[in-house]
């Protein structure tokens, strides 16, 4: 059994979470913009200079597609890499990881070959 002691880090960890978070509200209460003057004031701003054009910029679905393509194949990087540091633990402990190893890339590869056909990868359309 635990005595109680053992969960002051814990209750130290949750007043400083805290602390902070009020700290940051009280800052941002105390220093934050108050009065609304004029519409440019009212504008957001990257690097200082004041932005201009659209808000609301459509962009082609092209981008979409290649934004989710990308996620795809960061997932399949995620799911590859600690399979390659405990291959050969694997190997060790004659558990069989290369035909799954292999169906799951296979099944990246039809992915990637349907969207090539579909011309999801297609920058000229």
């Amino acid at each position: 059994m635990m005595s109680s002691a053992a969960y002051l880090p814990f209750l130290y960890q949750i007043i400083l979470a805290a602390g902070i978070a009020a700290a940051v509200i009280g800052a941002s209460h105390l220093l934050g913009q108050r009065a609304k003057k004029n519409k440019i004031q009212d504008t957001a701003y990257e690097c200082g200079v004041p932005g201009g054009g659209l808000q609301r910029a459509r962009f082609p679905v092209k981008f979409f597609v290649t934004a989710l393509l990308f996620i795809l194949f960061d997932i399949e990087v995620i799911f590859l890499i600690p399979l390659t540091f405990v291959y050969r633990e694997f190997l060790a402990n004659h558990i069989p990881i290369l035909l799954p190893m292999l169906c799951f890339l296979g099944l990246l590869v039809l992915g990637l070959v349907y969207e090539a056909r579909k011309g999801a990868l297609d920058w000229e359309r």
